[in-house]
């Protein structure tokens, strides 16, 4: 081995033994990789960053933008509300939301899928007097499945598509990753639903143990164009029960309707009184197109600017509010913010909650200018609850969110855009119909992960330059030589797809697809196949809840021990390498 080559099988010696240490986070480990090979000469300065201009790591940025995006248009709620049902059995419920789960992921970042998906299984798991732990595993292997499908699916895809673009000199389409990266999905997705969630053991619901988020009474108010009026309020309880919100009652001229208020015919202006979550009650309000209490306020300030956020107070015992009312403190009218719901343990709220005289100890949910929660609630001389990220659903925009996309995806897959390009515009209009805030375009980019990919391509563009991954490989070939070809491809595979079980899949990818390019081109076959093998493989990580953040994320909602996941994970790995590889001959022939 050369000098460089032993300087940079060293530093990746060292950044995986760091990520696995787990000490310090993965992208000050991969940076510190960066500006140590630098100052040692095995990265040259001028490519040092790269990575940074990088058609991957922009993509990775632009679809979680995109994603973000997707969600705040309501085009998520639009899916789960209409098709996700607690009646259903534990098996069937597992496999509808490993389906949405796995067609969403397919479409977005598998994180934001399942980061979408879980309160919502969580809730149904809760309804249905079930712990959460025996549906959320499966959920997060589907999530992690359904994104090996298309080329923005999941970052190993859309490195492995700029590495063939940079050795190769034509990246891969859309939907090339469909054919394989499919019956590796659909596999998978049936052993999970079929037997792998009748593997988990049984476990205490964790999510039982934390301190439940107390439900609101709040006030949603039938618009004048409302396609509600004239129906009863009891029609509208199955899309109640959909969203976890009950009907505590109705308004009318200011008055409560008591006795046959559920037969009470809708009306414009009437006020439903409810009591929810602040997840469910904009769920429901998004819904069946209701506007907030003080419809007019809201709409004015969405016009002014940047939009409105909500944000939860606690009122202490010097708050200028207790024994007061909204209304009479002119929270409206002094701070643009309405009062959205109340909270008050034990204690039913029977008057218009914006006249309710305010006590200490109720929580209020507020709808704020945005950015000016700090100041509304200092001035209320309250304390903020711990950040949420609660936001309010543009669902009058779900279609064009929707078309914009879809717009998007189809024109990069046909090759009328560079794939970058045509997510790039879709969040310019995101952000210019303000689907996504302007204020809030950058908090949705992960930058850890911008950062790790930024430093790894470098570094990896190094390792192959030095002869590197011409060594790995030379290893591989002589580890396998005299077997046939789809034994070659298994043991590529199974290498990449241990790797990723421990270390970032990000990182696994950069260093196991020049190998595979290096194999193909010393065993004189089609590289491609080889690539498509580390795709399926760096995305399998299902054996540790290191291995992928979806594993992670589940972890202690799911009341999960760390030798939890191989129970599924391991045979669910063995079945992707046991249809990954007849599929890769067929689809990507040698």
């Amino acid at each position: 081995m050369t000098t460089d080559q032993i300087i940079l099988f060293s530093l990746f010696g060292a950044v995986f033994g760091l990520l696995l240490w787990g000490r310090f986070r993965y992208d000050i480990v991969a940076f510190s990789a960066l500006m140590l090979g630098v100052v040692l000469g095995v990265v040259p300065s001028d490519d040092a960053f790269s990575g940074f201009g990088h058609p991957a790591t922009l993509v990775v940025a632009l679809v979680l933008v995109v994603s973000a995006g997707l969600v705040r248009s309501g085009a998520v709620f639009l899916i789960t509300r209409t098709l996700v049902d607690a009646s259903r059995s534990l098996g069937a419920h597992i496999t509808l939301m490993g389906a949405i789960g796995g067609v969403l992921s397919a479409f977005m970042n598998n994180v934001a899928a399942l980061a979408l998906l879980m309160p919502v299984d969580i809730q149904t798991a809760r309804k249905a007097g079930r712990s959460p732990g025996l549906s959320l595993m499966p959920l997060s292997f589907a999530t992690i499945l359904g994104g090996m499908v298309t080329l923005i699916g999941t970052p190993p895809n859309i490195i492995i598509a700029s590495i063939r673009e940079d050795s190769l000199g034509e990246p891969f389409r859309m939907f090339d990753f469909a054919p394989v990266g499919g019956v590796a999905a659909i596999a998978g997705l049936a052993f999970v639903a079929l037997i792998g969630w009748r593997l988990i053991p049984a476990r205490a619901d964790a999510t039982a143990e934390l301190e439940d988020i107390g439900s609101y009474i709040a006030e949603l108010v039938v618009p004048e164009d409302s396609k509600h009026i004239g129906k009863r309020l009891a029609e509208l309880e199955t899309d109640a029960d959909k969203a976890d919100v009950a009907l505590v009652g109705l308004l009318r001229d200011g008055k409560r309707r008591y006795g046959r208020a559920r037969n009470s015919e809708l009306r414009a202006g009437d006020v439903l009184v409810i009591e929810a979550t602040p997840d469910a009650l904009d769920e429901f309000r998004a819904a069946i197109g209701l506007a907030v209490a003080d419809a007019d306020r809201e709409e004015k300030l969405n016009a002014a600017g940047e939009g409105v956020e909500i944000i939860e107070v606690v009122v202490t015992d010097s708050s200028r509010l207790v024994g007061r009312t909204a209304q009479s403190v002119g929270l409206a009218w002094r701070h643009n913010t309405v009062l959205l719901g109340l909270s008050r343990a034990g204690v039913r709220v029977t008057r218009q909650i914006r006249q309710t005289e305010i006590r200490t100890g109720d929580i209020l949910l507020l709808l704020v200018p945005r950015d000016t929660g700090n100041d509304v609630t200092n001035w209320l001389g309250c304390l903020p609850l711990a950040e949420r990220g609660l936001s309010v659903t543009a669902d009058d925009k779900v279609w064009l969110a929707i078309g914009l996309f879809v717009g998007a995806v189809a024109a990069a897959s046909v090759g009328l855009l560079y794939l970058p390009i045509a997510l790039g515009l879709v969040v310019v209009a995101y952000v210019l119909s303000r689907i996504v805030p302007l204020s809030e375009l950058y908090t949705h980019i992960e930058w850890p992960v911008v950062v790790l990919l930024g430093s790894m391509i470098p570094l990896g563009a190094a390792l192959e330059s030095s002869g590197g991954t011409e060594l790995i490989a030379g290893w591989l070939v002589n580890l396998t030589e005299g077997l046939p070809a789809w034994a070659v491809l298994t043991v590529l595979m199974v290498v990449t797809m241990s790797l990723s079980d421990v270390l970032n899949n990000t990182a696994t990818t950069i260093v196991a697809a020049p190998v595979g390019i290096q194999m193909a081109q010393t065993l004189g076959v089609s590289p491609d196949p080889f690539l498509m093998a580390v795709a399926v493989a760096a995305s399998s990580a299902f054996l540790t809840p290191i291995g992928h953040k979806n594993n992670t994320l589940i972890l202690g909602p799911g009341g999960y021990q760390f030798g939890d996941y191989w129970r599924i994970g391991l045979p669910l790995e063995v079945i992707v390498v046991a249809v990954s590889i007849p599929a890769i001959l067929v689809f990507w022939p040698l």
